[in-house]
């Protein structure tokens, strides 16, 4: 079997194709940045197709059909995700991408989602509550995955719809709050200055989601939307707390210096 991934070089694509080669399945690798690509451990035991989505040719499109399955994780802008460009460029790229490999033969493709998709609710979040995004990355995720479903009346493939809630690991976006605590550290400040830190969040490392989204790209007969997640959710500060404590270091949080953030509910995780 072979599982092409897009969007490769990417923190949660590097963790699913070191995944994927775990399991012994054979890996092509897409991404548009072939020097970062070429910095992977991975990089030698895959075949790299350097290419973006934005600009594909039938060449590209042919050796993407050659796969098996489709892991789609591309996707630009982010971590911006009240920008208009998510949805004015971002979904007919995307939209336009996804048909044409589906045409070409593709008919099995797991794309990422977000947990944004269900808006400002406040606690659970189970699959079968309806989306009511409220930002514009999570309004054009939504607004790709029914044009999606609308493509599947023409097109016969699986659409395996995973969206992610939060990770954390080696090599995450230098925004997230654990790599900013990181730094702090790494420059010897004794003060990490935080929002208020009670927001209960739904974490899982990037290891375990790796392997969650190959799970689901494995299994043939599944067609529809499903939580990545962990089912447990923790307050940022705990997740703070329990990153010191684990590397054994001390640095006094400055906690209510940033305002909460107002795109996001204050309390909610996913149901799987």
């Amino acid at each position: 079997m072979k599982i092409l991934v897009t969007g490769a070089t990417g923190f949660i694509g590097n963790y699913v194709i070191k995944e994927l080669l775990k399991r012994n399945i054979e890996v092509i690798a897409a991404d548009r940045d072939m020097e970062k690509a070429k910095l992977q451990d991975w990089f030698t035991k895959v075949k790299f197709i350097n290419f973006d989505i934005s600009n594909t040719s039938a060449a590209i499109i042919n050796e993407i059909a050659a796969a098996g399955k489709v892991i789609h994780l591309a996707w630009q802008g982010l971590p911006n995700y009240k920008e208009r460009y998510h949805f004015e460029d971002n979904v007919p790229v995307q939209y336009r991408f996804i048909k044409e490999i589906v045409a070409a033969g593709i008919k099995d493709i797991t794309i990422s989602g977000t947990c944004f998709e269900y808006g400002m609710r406040e606690g659970g979040l189970s699959v079968d509550m309806p989306a009511d995004p409220q930002n514009a990355y999570a309004l054009a995720k939504d607004t790709l995955r029914k044009y999606l479903q609308m493509l599947q009346k023409d097109i016969a493939f699986n659409l395996k719809w995973v969206r992610l809630f939060y990770t954390y690991g080696k090599g995450q976006s230098g925004n997230s709050i654990l790599s900013q605590l990181e730094r702090a550290l790494e420059n010897g400040d004794t003060v990490f200055n935080m929002s208020g830190g009670e927001q209960l969040r739904d974490y899982l490392r990037v290891e375990e989601m790796a392997a969650d989204i190959v799970d689901i790209s494995l299994k043939n007969d599944f067609n529809g939307i499903l939580n990545c997640c962990s089912g447990t959710p923790i307050s940022i500060r705990s997740l703070v707390e329990n990153y010191l404590k684990e590397n054994n270091k001390e640095i006094i949080l400055n906690l209510g210096y940033y305002p909460y953030p107002d795109y996001e509910p204050m309390a909610f995780w996913g149901i799987k």
